[in-house]
């Protein structure tokens, strides 16, 4: 079930805590972040609430991160939202919800990484730890990390809409790197750890290069060109480079060009978000919009004849 902005209030969170977690119920309570799934509240200086509210599939995602974040945490050189405590369902509040800790930073949508090589040896370290083989029974991804071709008619509706709407001017660039990408062998490897949602407000930064990864919702086992898109999505121009060299194991040219292909989508995700919040309309972020213009700016300008 979802439940609306309006549901979810201080004073139910509060409640929530007394009912559960009485130790937790008298900390300082603030509304910190309302994500495409959850609503997230600060509590105290180190903890936070997070409430799914928007979709069905949110408590999935939030009973994922509960049952896998702990145990890949230690070995991530980033802070990311741990679960602590999992609140269940209950007559106040019918779905389950986290007590998670806290992650300091401003998101990179909002505070874009400016230490260019620093941001990359950071992005290149954090996924390297994380792209290890996945166990049995790991989850599998929603909509991505399989093969990129079967994106295909995704890419062509969002490429056809930004078009309509004047917001790419070389659209045939754009077709020309996704062409590249698709047509890339495939991923023969075991399936690796995924953030599967690397875009700039899931990324934190502090004094200009990455500090913390959020909404870990789409982890999941799959084609680590997924998450190397993020190379030309969070990083500063003239960066990527210096992050493929960073990474390890270097990526081969197949791999590259696959998450060329997952960048492009998900700079026309962005560049669609960032116009709905600039023009009003449901769903909306602004702040998405220049940082996904500039994903794409990069991507076109290194088209490989």
């Amino acid at each position: 079930m979802t439940v609306t902005e309006r549901d979810i209030t201080e004073d139910l969170i509060r409640e929530l805590l007394r009912e559960q977690f009485p130790d937790l119920a008298d900390r300082p309570l603030k509304l910190g972040a309302l994500g495409w799934d959850n609503q997230v509240w600060r509590l105290g200086d180190d903890l936070a609430v997070r409430v799914p509210w928007a979709t069905d599939s949110a408590d999935g995602l939030l009973l994922k991160e509960y049952a896998w974040l702990p145990a890949l945490a230690p070995h991530l050189p980033l802070r990311i939202p741990v679960p602590q405590r999992l609140g269940e369902p209950s007559a106040r509040f019918p779905r389950p919800w986290l007590v998670t800790t806290w992650v300091p930073g401003e998101p990179a949508d909002r505070a874009p990484a400016t230490r260019a090589v620093a941001a990359a040896d950071t992005l290149a370290s954090f996924l390297t730890a994380l792209h290890r083989p996945a166990p049995d029974g790991a989850p599998t991804g929603r909509d991505r990390g399989g093969r990129l071709a079967d994106a295909a008619e995704k890419f062509a509706r969002g490429l056809d809409s930004a078009v309509e709407r004047g917001l790419i001017q070389n659209p045939d660039a754009v077709r020309a790197v996704w062409e590249d990408a698709a047509a890339a062998p495939e991923w023969t490897g075991p399936g690796l750890w995924l953030h599967g949602d690397l875009h700039p407000a899931n990324v934190l930064t502090t004094d200009g290069t990455f500090s913390g990864v959020i909404d870990f919702g789409d982890l999941f086992a799959g084609d680590p060109a997924c998450d190397l898109a993020a190379a030309w999505v969070l990083l500063p121009d003239g960066a990527a480079d210096h992050f493929h060299e960073a990474y390890r194991p270097r990526p081969d040219a197949a791999t590259l060009r696959r998450a060329r292909g997952w960048a492009v989508l998900g700079a026309l995700g962005g560049i669609h978000i960032g116009d709905a919040g600039v023009h009003g309309r449901p769903g909306g972020k602004a702040t998405w919009g220049p940082p996904a213009h500039a994903a794409l700016r990069r991507l076109t300008a290194t088209i490989r004849p």
